[in-house]
Parts: structure tokens; C-alpha cells; sequence
């Protein structure tokens, strides 16, 4: 019996070596996808190919590495807000666009699309520290630009682009209008914990319980649940209760720490809602809540629309 427990013992022991040598080695790979298996990382298609007409934009990050991104803009030109988005951790801006056609049918905006670091045409290997800065010189390019009202910008994030976005936002908060987050975890350290569950006693975000010893070897934790609180701008909460990658819990729970310091947020669940799908599954009431979000708190500059007011529907809306 006592052989057994001493194999038991070791056998956990192991376990939890091979898992935190797995963290070590390959956590760049399970945060960051660039290219998906069996895909190209080049561009399957382009903006042209949707009849978008667009611009390719090149920057330098802080630390000179070089990026690429697309800006998709009205045409004829309209005065609609900007959104500057921040894709999920796999594949492209490429995969995205089928998304952004619509989004811009619908929302008349204009669509600036960043490749992180690593993916697509941009240079480099992606990091939370080094996708930070991308998203920075993003943001610092539309406020130079001239052909936008730099007072509607709007972050849009889903999934890692969310944990991106909130940075950003609390970062910037005089050069953002407002942020709509969409399936978003509460940390890669809670995400972690899901996907090694025999870590989950070691790692963790600031919620989770035990000593969690292995979190100082997660190089891109993206806490976002321990800075939604501090941002001041307007959110929008898109929530996918049948998500498969992220719980829902986490958006749920990113809404309950906001709402705490910042009364202009919304809170949406779409009930068929999968982790990449929402926006197709949300059918009409997906564009008509981002609509609503947008006229009460982006409005345009004209007289009589700053006291637009959101549609008193309890179904779409949960206020703070």
C-alpha cells in the first residue's frame, strides 16, 4: 500500500514537471496561432477581393519592428466612426473579412484591420509586450489621420483582441471613444488553468484560489480582469453562451468587476453564440445592439444627437 502512494505521489509529481516544462516551451504556440494548420500564413484574400476599397498601411512599433495592417474605408467617403480591430489569436486579418464587409454594410464605419507582430505581412514574433506596442502605433496612426473623425474611434476586440484592446483603452483613455469587447477571457493564467486542469491548484488569475506558483513563468498573461475596472470609456459586453473555447463566466465576470467604477456599459447575451460565430449566430439583434451602443455613445456631431438615448429594450440590454 505504501509503494502505491509513493508511485501515486511521483506519478502527480510527474504530471505537474511535464506540465510546467509544456507551459516553459510551447506557451507562445497556445497563446499565439499565426498561422493556422494546414493554412498559409500569406493572405488567402484581400479587401479588392470583397470590392472594399482600402489602403495597405505600414508602421513601425516603438521598437522598429515593422507592421502591416488594412484600412477599409466607406466609399463614397461617409461620416461614420473609425473601429480599430483586434482579431482572435489564429490565423489572419484575412479570415476576418467576411466580418468586417458586413460590419461596414451595417455600421457604415470604416474598418482599420492590424496584423500582430508575427502574423500576416507584419514582422517579427508575437508577445504580449511587443503586441502592446503594435496596438499603440495603431491607434497613434488613426489620430494622425486626416480623412477620419479622430473623435469616433472605437476599439473592437474579440477573444485576445479583447485582452488587447482593454490595455489600449486604459492606456489611451483622450483617444477612445469606447471599446466593445466579445468573448474575452479574464486572464491566459485562467485559460491556463482550463486547459491544464491538473495545473489548476499551481496557475491562475486573481480570482482563482491555491498558491499559484506557476504563474511567474506565463510570459503573456493579458490579466485583463485586474484593469477592466480602471478603464473610463464606454463598453459593450458581446457574450456567446454556447462559446466552446472561453466560458462564458469570463465575460460575466469581466461585466461584474467593470460595472463596480463605470456605469456606461451594456452587457448582451446572443444564447447560440459560439466562440468565432457570434456575429453570424446574432443574426440582426447582433448589428442592432452594436447600432444602439454606438448612437448613444458615438454619436455624430450634430445637434440633437448627443442626447440620443439607447432603446429601452431589457431583452438587448442590461445596464450597469
Amino acid at each position: 500500500m505504501v509503494s502505491f502512494l509513493k508511485a501515486l505521489v511521483y506519478g502527480a509529481g510527474g504530471v505537474a514537471v511535464v506540465g510546467m516544462v509544456a507551459l516553459v516551451a510551447f506557451q507562445e504556440r497556445l497563446v499565439y496561432v499565426p498561422v493556422v494548420p494546414g493554412l498559409a500564413r500569406a493572405y488567402p484574400i484581400t479587401p479588392a477581393r470583397l470590392r472594399l476599397d482600402y489602403e495597405d498601411v505600414f508602421l513601425r512599433a516603438s521598437d522598429g519592428v515593422r507592421l502591416h495592417a488594412w484600412f477599409i474605408k466607406q466609399a463614397p467617403p461617409k461620416p461614420g466612426p473609425t473601429i480599430l480591430f483586434f482579431q482572435e489569436n489564429a490565423g489572419n486579418i484575412a479570415h476576418r473579412l467576411e466580418f468586417v464587409r458586413i460590419m461596414m454594410q451595417r455600421l457604415q464605419c470604416n474598418v482599420f484591420m492590424l496584423s500582430y507582430r508575427g502574423y500576416g505581412e507584419s514582422d517579427g514574433h508575437p508577445s504580449q509586450h511587443g503586441i502592446i506596442m503594435d496596438a499603440q502605433a495603431a491607434l497613434d496612426h488613426l489620430t494622425q489621420r486626416k480623412d477620419i473623425d479622430t473623435s469616433r474611434i472605437v476599439i473592437f476586440g474579440r477573444s485576445l483582441g479583447g485582452a488587447v484592446g482593454a490595455v489600449l483603452v486604459k492606456d489611451n483613455p483622450d483617444k477612445v471613444s469606447s471599446i466593445i469587447l466579445e468573448n474575452t477571457f479574464t486572464s491566459i493564467l485562467d485559460m491556463a488553468a482550463i486547459m491544464f486542469p491538473f495545473l489548476r491548484w499551481f496557475i491562475g488569475g486573481s480570482g482563482s484560489k491555491g498558491p499559484k506558483i506557476l504563474n511567474c513563468i506565463v510570459r503573456s498573461p493579458w490579466r485583463t480582469i485586474d484593469i477592466i475596472d480602471k478603464i473610463k470609456r464606454p463598453i459593450l459586453f458581446l457574450s456567446g453562451l454556447q462559446d466552446e473555447l472561453v466560458p462564458p463566466s469570463h465575460m460575466q465576470m469581466l461585466y461584474s468587476k467593470t460595472v463596480e467604477n463605470n456605469q456606461d456599459c451594456r452587457f448582451v447575451e446572443f444564447p447560440n453564440g459560439m466562440h468565432m460565430d457570434t456575429w453570424f449566430s446574432g443574426g440582426d439583434r447582433y448589428w442592432r445592439t452594436i447600432q444602439l451602443f454606438l448612437d448613444h455613445y458615438v454619436p455624430e456631431i450634430k445637434e440633437g444627437n448627443l442626447n440620443c438615448q439607447l432603446d429601452d429594450d431589457k431583452d438587448d440590454h442590461a445596464a450597469g
